[in-house]
């Protein structure tokens, strides 16, 4: 399987990293001050920082601009699944650098089910502002009293009333919502509870102005509460919205949603091996600087042998995530399910493996704001939960793992267990 780059992906690569080093790297502490500043001035958190907003324009200007979007006239700048990798790996070792360049998560993955299920009128109302980032936009689809993943447990109505549907139910750990500038919901529901198991489902886009949504209350990771992003909690009651804001038809709810999170589950992988890939950097400065018991930290065993782990699991994470996104460009998401869902194990526990034995070497300065590692490693815990727990995607896997080996088994008329 040939994995080379484009050459608009190398040249891109550059001009990435370039723009990391002169834009994003030097002001991650003035990110941190100006959320705090927020906060300790105007007594709100949730204000929309300058400084990604003075670091937009500069981003489109070079074009590093809506990279993630394949096959799309509205972003003829989209990258193939394959080309985006590396340039998303590079984005996410700075939690908030994606959005710099509008590919930050849960945008990315709602423009593209815009792109792929919306109707011209849901693309020019919503998805061309996405795309030019007016605005941001959020994923309704957990909810606190059930067990989401299990979708088909979700119990939040999407009832038909003559030329609207009316949205009843409570969601939580809807990341984005908390931003002023998040203004649609994608809202996933039952429309037809009698139905199929996977047929009662559907889609609905809500702007997020609309009476009888209430955005209840933020939701704090691991104390970090991520403003002004946030991941709230959310009440619909009565909420009214015109039934042509409905996605593809009732019931397609969990055909648009495998369709949406195979893409969302790979980008949030390149993310994480960009994470691990910059823990791994700093965790060799460190102890290369650090001196204990007479010897440089670095040169002692227990450390040689953590590095060495840490770069064989994430070249390992990061061929693996290649694989499925060349599937993905080539014969579709639904035929790359298995590779998705392996990666989608694999990255979030490789980078916290790393990220885990770089706080170790950072001592008590790994757990503390001075360094990035225990932000990232609060925000790449959730992974192990979002877009699917670790325990469905294993499943998953042994599942077609099964289907395999039972089909070769009864066709050869041989008992499918074997010593």
């Amino acid at each position: 399987m040939n994995f080379d780059y484009s050459d608009r992906c190398k040249e891109l690569q550059a001009r990435l990293l370039a723009f990391m080093d002169e834009h994003i790297y030097p002001n991650e502490n003035k990110f941190k001050e100006e959320v705090d500043h927020n906060g300790a001035t105007k007594g709100n958190r949730w204000i929309p920082t300058e400084l990604i907003e003075r670091l937009k324009p500069l981003a489109r200007e070079q074009g590093l601009w809506n990279l993630f979007l394949p096959k799309s006239a509205r972003a003829p700048e989209g990258l193939s699944n394959l080309d985006y990798a590396p340039l998303c790996e590079i984005m996410g070792r700075v939690v908030w650098a994606p959005e710099v360049f509008n590919c930050a998560a849960p945008d990315t993955g709602n423009m593209e089910t815009i792109e792929r299920y919306g109707s011209e009128e849901h693309k020019r109302t919503w998805l061309e502002p996405l795309l030019r980032g007016e605005l941001r936009s959020a994923f309704a689809m957990t909810e606190p009293g059930v067990a989401s993943s299990d979708a088909t447990n979700i119990e939040t109505r999407i009832e038909r009333d003559g030329d609207d549907y009316v949205i009843n139910g409570r969601k939580w750990w809807i990341s984005g919502a908390g931003d002023p500038r998040c203004k649609v919901y994608i809202v996933m529901g039952k429309t037809d509870p009698s139905a199929a198991r996977h047929a009662q489902q559907s889609m609905i886009l809500a702007a997020a102005d609309t009476p009888g949504i209430t955005v209840v209350r933020p939701l704090p990771v691991f104390g970090y509460d991520d403003a002004p992003h946030g991941h709230c909690e959310i009440l619909f009651e009565n909420v009214r919205v015109p039934a042509s804001n409905l996605l593809l038809g009732e019931g397609r709810g969990f055909e648009i949603a495998q369709g949406r999170l195979g893409p969302g589950r790979i980008h949030h992988c390149m993310r994480a091996i960009g994470v691990a890939e910059r823990a791994l950097e700093l965790m060799c400065v460190r102890l290369g600087a650090r001196v204990a018991f007479g010897k440089k930290l670095s040169d002692q065993g227990v450390w040689r042998e953590r590095i060495a782990e840490s770069r064989i699991q994430i070249d390992t994470a990061r061929l693996l995530t290649l694989k499925a996104a060349s599937l993905m460009d080539t014969v579709g998401n639904k035929h790359a399910q298995a590779e998705i869902a392996m990666i989608k194990v694999l990255a979030p526990n490789v980078a916290q493996q790393v990220l885990d034995w770089a706080i170790q070497a950072h001592g008590a300065a790994g757990v503390s704001d001075e360094f990035p590692l225990a932000y990232q490693w609060a925000g790449n815990r959730t992974l192990r939960l979002a877009d699917g727990p670790d325990e469905v995607h294993r499943n998953a896997i042994a599942k077609i793992e099964l289907a395999k080996h039972i089909k070769l088994g009864e066709s050869l008329a041989l008992p499918v267990t074997r010593s």
